[in-house]
């Protein structure tokens, strides 16, 4: 099985190139941007050495499928997904915080909560509560988007009161989160699952405001199983969830966190199959379609074909 780790394209009118942690994208002419989901993997803020297999794939599709389910909320910047790990859009200048918003008790809040803070990014937390357990409302608790390195958690003050987002805008991106984030979770309902938490990202076009990026991908959210929820929580046991969560336990389990001084443990075959394999379990799970696999014999030159073709029927 093929994975896709790198890309270096260069397509016409293309002016620059932008390399996250698992996106290249590509700025065609400040105009337009081609996003190419990658098969690479991070966790705890580290790109991990080992690509999975289709894992751009699920991440793309997924995200197409809940961007064309919520242009009535918010306009993204989608305008076609010409191959299965690529998106094309329109360029739209991003905001510098990302919006995440938690339904439950779990993750990183849980693990600031039981080491006994009850605030986070400025929004005070219940006493009393057990891991993963729904919140009384949603809660939104941004971060700082770093170019690289860890994301810092912030609060709605500093956020305005520094400047990053001006007021008014703010109040746009919060009504936008609990809008999108209700329709996941009605969306995921359908399909027996829980979305736990999320992360949203916009940026502005024309004075417009715009959803950016992915969305309820397993890359940016957090899944879990409906059915024996309760049950589980109720005996304090671990929940049978469809995230990048198992792949962060598991290097947790093998003395990884991100931290200076810390080596990544070997990826073994096995577990990149049984990641990748979690991956189209996710998809299929969340959009209620079989995952077809695409033909990965030479990913890049289809990339390249489909790409190309693509951007000339744009002008």
């Amino acid at each position: 099985m093929q994975a896709i780790t790198k890309t270096d394209f260069h397509f016409a009118g293309q002016t620059g190139k932008y390399t996250g942690k698992v996106r290249d994208v590509y700025n065609i002419g400040g105009k337009y941007l081609v996003m190419v989901v990658s098969d690479r993997i991070s966790a705890f803020d580290v790109v991990l050495p080992k690509g999975i297999p289709y894992k751009g794939q699920v991440l793309n599709q997924i995200a197409v499928k809940f961007l064309d389910a919520t242009t009535d909320i918010v306009p993204n910047w989608k305008i076609a997904s010409p191959d299965p790990m690529v998106t094309i859009g329109h360029f739209a200048e991003p905001f510098k915080v990302e919006m995440v918003i938690r339904g439950y008790l779990t993750g990183h809040a849980w693990r600031e909560y039981s080491a006994g803070k009850r605030t986070l990014c400025g929004v005070t937390l219940p006493d009393g509560m057990k891991e993963n357990q729904k919140f009384p409302k949603p809660i939104i608790t941004p971060t700082t988007k770093a170019s690289e390195g860890h994301d810092l958690d912030i609060s709605r003050e500093e956020i305005i009161a520094q400047g990053i987002v001006s007021e008014a805008d703010y109040s746009k991106l919060e009504e936008y989160t609990y809008k999108l984030f209700e329709r996941g979770t009605e969306m995921a309902a359908k399909m027996g699952l829980i979305l736990v938490d999320t992360k949203y990202e916009f940026g502005k076009k024309d004075g417009q405001i715009m959803l950016i990026d992915e969305i309820h991908t397993p890359d940016s959210s957090r899944y879990f199983y409906a059915r024996g929820y309760e049950d589980r929580l109720a005996k304090g046991e671990a929940q049978k969830q469809l995230s990048k969560e198992f792949v962060r336990q598991w290097l947790i389990e093998n003395n990884f966190q991100g931290k200076e001084g810390q080596t990544v443990p070997n990826m073994s075959e096995e577990f990149v199959a049984q990641v990748s394999d979690r991956y189209i379990e996710l998809f299929e799970k969340i959009t209620g379609d079989k995952f077809a696999k695409a033909d990965n014999t030479d990913i890049i030159a289809r990339i390249e074909k489909n790409v190309s073709t693509a951007l000339v029927n744009l002008k």
